[in-house]
């Protein structure tokens, strides 16, 4: 039985190379499906319902960690595995907190990734020892990656503060001499972060963790 497999990342070369290897495999994989942006994986992930999505962070239209947060809450049959160049330790934490089934590096083996890939259907994680090596670090170390709002830049936390005080979309961006673009983009940012659907959810967040003030 062949692994079914959607495709998802922005870098058109590196897409098609990546299937054209996996073709080559067809023993062991199948390539149902291709997207070029998180929303397209997850409209993918509806239609295709594979069994393993390769899931690229940077992307547009929905970054790949809100796309996997979207598939693992209405389908949970389908496992997301992170591949990617990040090697941020933010990034590898959120991932595996929101369900991913692994985490792999762009230069990862060919072999290895196959191998892996074979044990995401065990339901083992497609992790190298490196990368859950530095998982574990963060986890007995990261005390603050425990807290959402620790996970904010500076000028998210100011975008927060402004939004849960009422402002608008043109007030924040006054007040923070920034375009309305680039608050629509923090704020996107925010809402995933905190894990939250909307601004008055994250307001509501902002009050409960003392952020802001309660009126």
């Amino acid at each position: 039985m062949t692994i079914k497999i959607v495709v998802a990342d922005d870098h058109k070369l590196f897409r098609q190379g990546l299937i054209g290897l996996m073709r080559a495999h067809d023993d062991l994989v199948e390539v149902i499906g291709e997207a070029s942006t998180g929303q397209e994986a997850v409209q993918l992930a509806h239609q295709l319902q594979p069994d393993v999505i390769l899931m690229d962070i940077q992307m547009p239209d929905g970054d790949g960690l809100k796309a996997t947060r979207e598939i693992r809450q209405s389908l949970p049959n389908v496992a997301v595995v992170m591949l990617t160049a990040s090697e941020l330790d933010e990034h590898l934490y959120e991932a595996v907190r929101l369900g991913a089934a692994g985490y792999l590096l762009k230069d990862l083996d060919a072999a290895e990734l196959f191998e892996l890939l074979v044990g995401v259907t065990r339901n083992e994680v497609a992790m190298t020892r490196a990368m859950a090596s530095r998982l574990l670090k963060i986890m007995v170390n990261g005390n603050n990656q425990n807290d959402a709002d620790n996970k904010l830049t500076d000028r998210e936390m100011e975008v927060l503060q402004l939004l849960a005080q009422g402002a608008s979309n043109p007030q924040i961006a006054e007040d923070l001499f920034i375009t309305i673009n680039t608050v629509k983009t923090h704020i996107s940012h925010i809402l995933s972060k905190l894990q939250v659907e909307n601004r008055t959810q994250a307001a509501a967040y902002a009050v409960q963790k003392g952020i802001v003030p309660p009126e």
